[in-house]
């Protein structure tokens, strides 16, 4: 039997994280899930081991490099050496950036961008040595045109681009055979707008056009297996993209006039809704 190969998925526990982690196992790999939350752990440990892969659940917060390093010992002692690394994690709040709370941007850049930044070490840690492996780096449209009610979120994935191009350059100058890839999503359905904190009273959503988990699931993971250096997922989003670099101001009209309104549906928000990032 051929041996299976290994791979860490953060932001595990839900969402299009846990999405990739069972594509992973449907393509052979055993999958380590990392998340804070254990019972979501637990459950994405079943969807992969449902498709025939060995889950191993390690709770971790990225936001704290030792944590991070030391989930990667976990794995490699239970399921050997990592083969790819995929950095998902994230979380935001929707307020205008005069209503956040600087304890809150701190949360949302630390998860998402140094959450980034600290798997992309502890995985080079592992993989350069041997010379081989892939990180895959989750990405956003909002990396390349920010929006409002969303400036901690859009800063940490222009963040996480820059750092991802540096990166890949510093491998490439060293003619290393680790590979990187980014993938941009775009709006997703996912528990994020259920989790993540909002001044409103009525509930966040994403900026339309929508797309469901597996979609961004499944473009991941053809990254993971065969890296190419960024991908931005969905027609709508490329266009976008394509017309904020060549027309800058037109990104910055149309987000002012239609995208903070598209962000807010007429649902209110749930009274169990999480009261800060921290919970």
């Amino acid at each position: 039997m051929a041996t299976r190969r290994v791979a860490v998925v953060t932001g595990a526990s839900a969402g299009v994280g846990r999405t990739v982690a069972v594509g992973l196992a449907v393509e052979g790999f055993d999958v380590a899930l990392v998340a804070r939350g254990r019972a979501g752990l637990e459950a994405a440990a079943k969807d992969v081991q449902e498709v025939g892969g060995r889950a191993l659940v390690v709770p971790a917060d990225v936001a704290d490099y030792e944590q991070v390093a030391g989930a990667a010992e976990t794995v490699e002692g239970e399921l050997g050496p990592i083969d790819v690394w995929v950095n998902d994690a994230m979380t935001t709040i929707f307020a205008p950036v005069w209503q956040v709370e600087p304890k809150d941007f701190r949360r949302a850049l630390e998860v998402t961008f140094l959450g980034q930044v600290w798997g992309t070490q502890v995985a080079l840690s592992k993989m350069m040595p041997r010379d081989r492996g892939t990180i895959v780096n989750v990405g956003s449209a909002l990396a390349m045109v920010g929006i409002p009610l969303q400036s901690a979120y859009c800063s940490s994935k222009f963040a996480c681009r820059g750092f991802f191009e540096s990166v890949r350059a510093e491998l490439l100058h060293c003619g290393s055979n680790v590979q990187m890839a980014m993938v941009h999503l775009p709006g997703v359905n996912t528990t994020q707008f259920n989790w993540c904190k909002s001044v409103f009273d009525r509930h966040p959503q994403p900026v339309p056009p929508v797309y469901q988990p597996e979609v961004a699931g499944k473009a991941i993971v053809a990254a993971a297996l065969e890296p190419r250096r960024a991908k931005v997922l969905g027609s709508w989003n490329k266009l976008l993209v394509a017309a904020a670099r060549a027309f800058p101001g037109f990104a910055n009209q149309y987000a002012a006039l239609g995208a903070w309104a598209a962000q807010l549906t007429d649902r209110p928000v749930a009274p169990d809704r999480p009261s800060n990032l921290w919970e």
